[in-house]
């Protein structure tokens, strides 16, 4: 018997060495080949962060603008009251708060919607364009989950970038129509705790999106197979 045959006594022992050859990439390399492919696909990236920044900065100018709101009606008084119930906004006199109204609520809705819709698309045409590069992966080795987290973290680093870009865009924006249409009270009683909350929420929407937008892709990319996508024509 050759030393190299494997003994009739270990009929496991080639199981086990297929298990541990199993590809196990380190999260530190997934967020670097990650990184590099957004480099790689600047432009295309491009298209999701885009729409990313409009919507969210839709988004945070119309939280903002309820927290200046609010803030005009802390220090404003009656005056305040009758300004911002001119303005659209609901107005409740009784607890001193201000909400947004419902037109301005459906609009958010849709911009988000819209914005989903958008990032579906981008990834799918992105799926599209990396066959071959799945292939190769799959070729040489990468799980289901490797590709699927790949896909993940491209659209989590798309998804902060975005949505900071587009908080601080609708803040700036959100600050100065309030100067324009009340003035420095607006600005004066504003409680820095709603602006940071508004920031927050709208960040935590637009990654919350983008994960949403590109998890259909990403899966469909994930479940791909080799033959089918090394054989793919571009």
């Amino acid at each position: 018997m050759s030393p190299t045959e494997p003994h009739a006594g270990h009929p496991a022992q080639k199981g086990d060495d297929s298990i541990s050859r199993q590809i196990v990439l380190p999260w530190a390399k997934s967020f670097e080949i990650s990184y590099k492919n957004l480099k790689v696909r600047f432009f295309r990236s491009m298209i999701t962060v885009l729409s990313l920044v409009l919507a969210v900065a839709f988004l945070n100018f119309i939280l903002t603008t309820t927290d200046l709101a609010q803030g005009f009606l802390n220090t404003g008084g009656e005056e305040a009251v009758k300004q911002l119930s001119e303005a659209g906004f609901d107005v409740h006199e009784t607890a001193m708060t201000v909400g947004t109204g419902a037109k301005e609520r459906w609009i958010v809705i849709l911009s988000l919607l819209v914005c989903t819709v958008g990032i579906v698309n981008a990834q799918l045409m992105s799926v599209t364009e990396r066959f071959r590069e799945i292939g190769i992966m799959k070729c040489l080795g990468a799980l289901d989950s490797i590709v699927l987290r790949l896909f993940l973290l491209e659209a989590g680093m798309q998804g902060l970038a975005g949505s900071f870009a587009g908080a601080l865009l609708g803040f700036f924006f959100s600050a100065l129509n309030g100067l324009v249409r009340f003035g420095w009270g607006s600005v004066s009683g504003l409680n820095p705790a709603d602006v940071l909350a508004s920031m927050g929420m709208s960040i935590g929407a637009g990654l919350l999106l983008s994960l949403i937008g590109v998890f259909y892709p990403a899966v469909v990319a994930a479940r791909m197979q080799p033959v089918v996508a090394m054989s793919a024509e571009h």
